[in-house]
C-alpha cells in the first residue's frame, strides 16, 4: 500500500499542482495547449512514466498525452487506462476572482486556480499513485496507460480520431474516468455513466439591419419570434414537446432504480449552495434522483439579440441567437434528436429559424453489478470509510468514444468535492481529498491487478 508515501510527499503532489495550474491551457482560446500537453508529458516522465504527446495528421488539433506502465511482474495481465483532460475552462469574469485565476494559491486545505478541480487536481492523483507505486516496490501490479486530451471543455470533438488512430496503444480492460465527485458529506461518488449531450444554435433573422423601435408597428422583431419558438421547446414542468423526443429513451432496469433509490441527497444543502428555493416542477426526493441521473433536459444556454449595454436603445434587432444545449440519455442518438428539433420546428410555423449544430455526443452506462463498477466501489469504501453509488453523472463527457471504440467498462471517481466551484471563479481543490483520492487510485490498481 502506498498509503503512508502519500502522507509523507503531499508537498510534492500540491507543488505539481501548482506547476499544472500555473500553466494556462484555456481550450475555446486555444490558450496553452501544447505548452500543457508538453508539461503533462514532462510530469509524468519525472515519475517513471513513459509518455509522449502524439498528435493526429491534421496538426492544429490539439495533442493527446499517451503514457505507459509495463508490469514487468504481469506483463501480460490486464491493462488499466485512466483518462483525464489538460485544458480547462475560460478564467472570466475576472472581476469575481480573490486572486490570479493561474497562481494556484494555497490557503489552508484549499488549492485555488482554474483547472484546481477539473481537471489537473483529478490528473495529478492518477500520476501521483502510480509515481509512489513504482518508488515503493520498483513495479505496478498491471499494465496501466494514460490518455490526456486538450478539447474536453469544448465538446471533446477529436477525443474518437485519437482513440481510432491510436487504438493498438489505448487498448484496455477498464477506464478510470477524469473525474469524480465526492459529496458535502465527504462521501465518494461512484458514478458509472454520463449523458449525452445535443448542442445548437438557433437564429431567427428579421430586417436586414438593425432597425429604430418605433418600427417596430410594421416590422417584425426577431427576437420575439425566438422567444416563441423557444417557449414550444419545453414546458413549465420540464417536459420537452417536441414530437417523439422521448421515444427511444432507455428504461432503467430494476438494479438501476434501486440504486437510485439509495443514493443520498441533501436538497436543502443543494438549494443553499445555489439560492434556489425549489426545484423543477416542484420535485422531491427519489424524484430529484432519476431527474438528475437519466432525465433528458432542455436548457438555454445562452440568448443574445440587439442592445445589451448600459443605458437605453431603442432599436428593433435584426437577428436573435440562443445557444441550446439537450442532455441526452442512453439510447437517444444526437442525429435523430437533431432531426427531431427541426421536424418540430418547420410543424410548428418556424421553418425559417436556422439550426446549427454545435456538437452532438452519445450517451454510456455501465451496469451496476459490473465486476470493474464493484472492484472501484470497494477501493472508495476502504479510502474514504463509506461511498455512493450513482447510476450516471448528471453532465456529459465523451465516454460513449472510449466504449464503442475501445469496448471497455468506465467508472468515475474521483477528488472533486460536489461544490468545488468547477467553471466559476474560485475553484478549488481541496487537499485533504486530493491525499484520499491518490491513495484510492493505487487500491483501484492493485484490486484491479488481482480481479
Amino acid at each position: 500500500m502506498i498509503d503512508s508515501v502519500v502522507d509523507s510527499k503531499m508537498a510534492d503532489i500540491i507543488s505539481d499542482l501548482q506547476t499544472l495550474i500555473r500553466q494556462p491551457s484555456v481550450s475555446a482560446k486555444k490558450q496553452g495547449l501544447v505548452e500543457c500537453a508538453n508539461l503533462v508529458a514532462s510530469i509524468m516522465k519525472k515519475a517513471g512514466i513513459h509518455s509522449e504527446v502524439l498528435y493526429l495528421k491534421d496538426k492544429s488539433v490539439p495533442p493527446i498525452v499517451y503514457g505507459e506502465v509495463r508490469s514487468r511482474s504481469n506483463p501480460n495481465g490486464k491493462t488499466l487506462l485512466f483518462y483525464n483532460h489538460y485544458d480547462v475552462q475560460p478564467e472570466e469574469p475576472l472581476e469575481l476572482w480573490d486572486s490570479d485565476p493561474f497562481s494556484g494559491r494555497v490557503e489552508g486545505n484549499y488549492v485555488f486556480g482554474r483547472g484546481s478541480a477539473d481537471d489537473k487536481g483529478e490528473l495529478v492523483t492518477r500520476i501521483k499513485a502510480v509515481e509512489y507505486m513504482l518508488q515503493t516496490t520498483g513495479d505496478v501490479p498491471c499494465n496501466i496507460r494514460f490518455i490526456v486530451e486538450g478539447e474536453e471543455e469544448t465538446g471533446s470533438i477529436h477525443i474518437e480520431d485519437y482513440l481510432k488512430a491510436y487504438r493498438d496503444r489505448l487498448g484496455c480492460d477498464g477506464v478510470i474516468w477524469e473525474f469524480g465527485y465526492v459529496d458535502a458529506k465527504d462521501r465518494p461518488i461512484v458514478s458509472l455513466g454520463m449523458k449525452g449531450l445535443l448542442y445548437v444554435e438557433l437564429v431567427a433573422r428579421g430586417p436586414s439591419r438593425d432597425a429604430h423601435s418605433s418600427l417596430a408597428a410594421v416590422i417584425e422583431n426577431p427576437a420575439w419570434r425566438l422567444v416563441r419558438a423557444l417557449s414550444s421547446l419545453r414546458d413549465a414542468t420540464g417536459k420537452i414537446l417536441i414530437q417523439d423526443w422521448y421515444a427511444d429513451v432507455r428504461e432503467f432496469t430494476q438494479k438501476e432504480l434501486d440504486t437510485i433509490s439509495a443514493e443520498p441527497f441533501d436538497e436543502q444543502e443543494f438549494k443553499k449552495e445555489y439560492g434556489i428555493d425549489r426545484f423543477v416542477n416542484n420535485m422531491q426526493g427519489v424524484e430529484i434522483n432519476r431527474a438528475m441521473v437519466g432525465g433528458p433536459t432542455c436548457n438555454i444556454a445562452g440568448l443574445v439579440s440587439g442592445y445589451t449595454g448600459e443605458g437605453a436603445k431603442t432599436v428593433l434587432p435584426s437577428t436573435a441567437l440562443a445557444k441550446i444545449d439537450f442532455r441526452l440519455v442512453p439510447d437517444m442518438v444526437p442525429e435523430r434528436q437533431l432531426g427531431r428539433l427541426k421536424d418540430h420546428l418547420r410543424r410548428n410555423g418556424f421553418g425559417d429559424i436556422e439550426v446549427r449544430l454545435i456538437h452532438g455526443e452519445a450517451a454510456a452506462r455501465t451496469p451496476v453489478d459490473h465486476p470493474f463498477a464493484k472492484l472501484v466501489e470497494q477501493a472508495a469504501a476502504e479510502t474514504f470509510g463509506s461511498t455512493v453509488v450513482s447510476v450516471s453523472s448528471a453532465g456529459t463527457g465523451p465516454m460513449y468514444s472510449f466504449v464503442s471504440v475501445l469496448g471497455a467498462p468506465c467508472v468515475s471517481i474521483g477528488s472533486t468535492f460536489v461544490f468545488a466551484r468547477i467553471h466559476s471563479p474560485n475553484e478549488f481543490a481541496r487537499i485533504d481529498l486530493l491525499n484520499k483520492t491518490t491513495k484510492c487510485m493505487g487500491r483501484i490498481v492493485e484490486k484491479f491487478a488481482r480481479g
